[in-house]
């Protein structure tokens, strides 16, 4: 695993690369090769929770119109009413653009809870529940835990057409007792269940998300895209912190099994909404249209 400097021990390095399956050891194509695919590009719309809060439709329609493809509904929309749920989906029927996921309390997967995800994802023509974040978690045994809810979940969504993931944060890819959680996420959860990985979390940990795309071929559907820097945190300006973008981006779409990319921006710079106009310009500039 990689230290909180970025920098790889050779020890570290060679324990590691022993587990990697051989797709790691492959050459990343040219992103030049990848110019032709189309992958949606949508937002996590917690970038703009101020005013989704304040006017839900209004701010979908915004989103929208500035040329985001998909969005990405986070846990407050559990409680919408049927009426507001199916309003949005009319919504976003009506701007052609996708909700393909939502992200959710580890509370949803309870059994109590599970018919009305199920309910709320099936409205929004969602394809993916993700669980945004567990409990707060102690040991490898607490981690199977999880890995054992997701994978329960699975099999009584999947019959549904809706699928299960998992969000990482920092915690998932700090080591204990020399084994990262999301490692045994990753070892203990059914293929079918996705690791939605969170950039920007993942290279506060210290860790490479070229490396871990690499390692989990065909079950990085999802990305959330978030910058960050040593200086700035997530307080950096998208395109500008420490993701290598291209190689991420190349590593998704060669290798990872992306679907849809989820652009992410935490902290507020000139306002929830021209930041995220800013965001989606900045990705173009990197990926194309």
């Amino acid at each position: 695993m990689t230290t909180k400097t970025g920098k790889w021990s050779r020890r570290n390095f060679l324990s590691t690369a022993a587990c990697l399956p051989a797709a790691a050891w492959l050459p990343l194509p040219s992103f030049e090769a990848l110019a032709g695919k189309k992958i949606p590009v949508g937002l996590e719309l917690y970038s703009v929770r101020e005013s989704l809060k304040k006017d839900p439709q209004g701010t979908v329609r915004a989103v929208a119109e500035m040329g985001y493809e998909c969005m990405e509904f986070y846990a407050p929309y559990f409680d919408w009413s049927e009426s507001d749920t199916k309003d949005m989906r009319k919504l976003l029927d009506d701007l052609h653009v996708h909700c393909y996921s939502t992200h959710n309390s580890a509370a949803y997967f309870t059994p109590e809870s599970l018919p009305r995800l199920v309910e709320r994802n099936q409205m929004l023509g969602a394809k993916y529940a993700v669980m945004a974040s567990s409990a707060p978690i102690q040991d490898a045994a607490g981690w199977k835990d999880v890995a054992d809810v997701l994978n329960r979940s699975a099999e009584q969504l999947e019959p549904k057409g809706l699928k299960v993931g998992y969000h990482n944060h920092q915690i998932e890819f700090e080591a204990k007792g020399g084994v990262r959680p999301m490692e045994i996420l990753a070892k203990s959860t059914k293929p079918s269940v996705m690791l939605q990985l969170d950039v920007g979390t993942c290279l506060e940990a210290g860790s490479d998300p070229v490396k871990w795309i690499q390692a989990n071929p065909g079950r990085i559907h999802s990305l959330h895209l978030k910058d960050w820097s040593s200086r700035d945190g997530y307080g950096v300006t998208w395109g500008q912190g420490a993701a290598d973008w291209k190689a991420i981006l190349a590593a998704a779409e060669s290798v990872g099994g992306v679907e849809f990319y989820l652009i992410e921006q935490e902290v507020v710079h000139a306002s929830e909404l021209e930041d995220a106009r800013a965001c989606l310009s900045s990705f173009h500039e990197i990926r194309g249209r």
